[in-house]
């Protein structure tokens, strides 16, 4: 038998049973509803939003059901249910789920995006890659625009290369040697080390004759970061905050964004509809060269450990951008 497969109606999936502790366990696979399919997962990526129910906070509940917190995965679609006519067993997919921890997992007939032939055998975690297409696009990147990028990670690194692509002049902005690296790889003009506030906004102020910048993209999901953006940001320029806050309430300087009348974008998106319409971009990006995520993938890790997985994505060891759970 394989071993990388349960027996023949079961899976495995992972469960997060409190702080920083998780098990395997077999269970029944899951069947699809009407207008639901389901999904032989090939891989899920790892996403920081996992960060704050890993680390056991008070409203969080343990166990998880199996596979719970993956939201990123990809494979092929081995049963398909009532009245499902859009897509057939055999297509090979990235889905919006919400159970991807786990080699089954279920997920809306419209909620599924095929992958071309041009993608065979590549992961696609369609869900953050169509993250940075939606925040791309929110943000209204025009060629000649003079863009900080706050954060190169994952999602900094993309919208790097989608900045660079569309004829603008990116300023990367990041606390790590290697982030600030690859940012120079995928075509930031400049980049400037984060360390301190005040350095860094006489470097940008320096580096723009004093003008600031046309967009500033915040993509760390924390208040420090937050705060330094609205410094960057030119009179009537564009803020965009695409880090994910989820860790509790932050303060802004409404003085400064008053005084500069700056455009705020919460650039997130909710409705499945529009991150659908997000991974097609992603798909279409990726094969014509706009994009290339596959270097960005610097961590894989087997079901069993992604405890490591998560850890990893937690403490960010040098050279680590995102972590892939493959099956």
């Amino acid at each position: 038998m394989d071993q990388t497969r349960s027996l023949a109606g079961s899976m495995r999936g992972a469960v997060i049973t409190g702080a920083g502790r998780m098990r395997v366990e077999t269970v029944a696979r899951p069947e699809p509803g009407a207008g639901e399919v389901r999904i032989r997962l090939e891989g899920c990526g790892v996403c920081a939003s996992n960060l704050g129910p890993w680390a056991g906070p008070d409203w969080m509940q343990f166990p998880t059901e199996p596979g719970g917190l993956g939201h990123e995965g990809w494979g092929v679609i081995d049963a398909v249910g009532p009245d499902v006519t859009s897509v057939k067993r055999g297509e090979r997919v990235a889905a919006l789920s919400h159970k991807a921890y786990a080699e089954f997992d279920i997920a809306s007939a419209d909620a599924v995006v095929a992958l071309p032939e041009a993608l065979a055998g590549k992961p696609f975690p369609g869900e953050p890659l169509g993250c940075a297409m939606n925040i791309f696009r929110r943000s209204a990147i025009k060629a000649g625009d003079t863009v900080a990028i706050i954060g190169i990670g994952f999602l900094g690194a993309l919208l790097t290369q989608l900045c660079v692509d569309a004829g603008a002049r990116v300023i990367a902005i990041s606390r790590r040697p290697f982030s600030l690296d690859l940012a120079r790889r995928c075509g930031a003009g400049d980049v400037i080390e984060m360390r301190d506030h005040w350095d860094i906004i006489e470097k940008m102020r320096a580096l723009t004759d004093g003008r600031f910048a046309d967009v500033v993209i915040e993509a760390v999901g924390k208040q420090w970061p937050l705060d330094l953006a609205g410094e960057l940001t030119r009179e009537r320029g564009r803020l965009v905050i695409a880090g994910y806050h989820q860790d509790g309430p932050r303060q802004v300087n409404m003085q400064l964004w008053n005084w500069r009348g700056l455009d705020v974008i919460n650039a997130h998106e909710r409705d499945p509809s529009v991150y659908r319409d997000g991974i097609r971009e992603a798909v279409e990006a990726v094969v014509s060269g706009r994009i290339d995520p596959m270097p960005l993938f610097t961590h894989r890790f087997p079901l069993e450990e992604l405890d490591r997985a998560l850890d990893a994505t937690r403490d960010r060891p040098d050279g680590f951008l995102k972590a892939l759970v493959m099956f």
